[in-house]
């Protein structure tokens, strides 16, 4: 029991500082503490072949992680990311209840990292800014400017001119907005109409 607890540990730890890398400018000292601390997981249960194929694999996870947060902000290449990264931890483990406990250290940590967002003095990195809505939206760009008049949208029909996924854009009266479906994607060139707006967020649903 000692020893799980101990790969638990190791794989919080690990998935905290990884992930707290990610979201928070930390000048590389999470990812090296992430690197010390699953590389003890790792080498406390693997041969060196199998160092090398299950690191591969786990760096594999984590790079598409990192690439669906930075630049693609669609969610699925880093949920795949996601279980490719879990796969490598489990398969890493001597049985299969290590590995259960291994698993929940790995999302425990990668749960607890986000608290760090709600640090006001941390600086954060710019990860799924499209899929939180996050994106400055400015006249150089094409968009309208964040401004009361977005309200007035409300009720008003349009054409998606990207897939909407649940974001993308979207084109009422030959402007475009962000525009957000209702948990649903919407092809590209679907009539739309705007449901509500909060903020930035104008939530818009299907023609049928």
């Amino acid at each position: 029991m000692d020893s799980m607890i101990g790969l638990f540990v190791l794989t919080t730890l690990a998935m905290f500082f990884f992930f707290g890398e990610i979201l928070i400018r930390m000048k590389g000292i999470g990812a090296l503490i992430g690197v010390i601390t699953i590389g003890m997981y790792f080498s406390a249960n693997l041969s060196l072949m199998d160092l090398i194929f299950v690191g591969i694999g786990f760096a594999v996870g984590l790079g598409m992680i990192i690439v669906d947060g930075k630049f693609l902000n669609e969610g699925i290449l880093g949920i795949i990311g996601f279980i490719v990264l879990n796969f490598s931890i489990a398969f890493a483990a001597p049985d299969p209840l290590s590995a259960t406990y291994s698993i929940a250290g790995v999302i425990l940590g990668s749960v607890c990292s986000l608290i760090l967002l709600k640090v006001p003095k941390l600086p954060k990195r710019k990860m799924w800014g499209k899929m939180t809505l996050k994106d400055q939206l400015t006249s150089e760009q094409g968009y309208n400017s964040i401004n009361e008049s977005h309200t007035q949208l409300v009720g008003k029909k349009g054409v998606t001119e990207t897939i909407l996924r649940p974001t993308g854009t979207i084109v009422i009266d030959d402007e475009r907005y962000d525009g957000v479906s209702q948990a649903e994607w919407i092809e590209q060139g679907e009539n739309i109409k705007v449901v509500s707006v909060d903020g930035t967020r104008i939530l818009v649903e299907r023609l049928d």
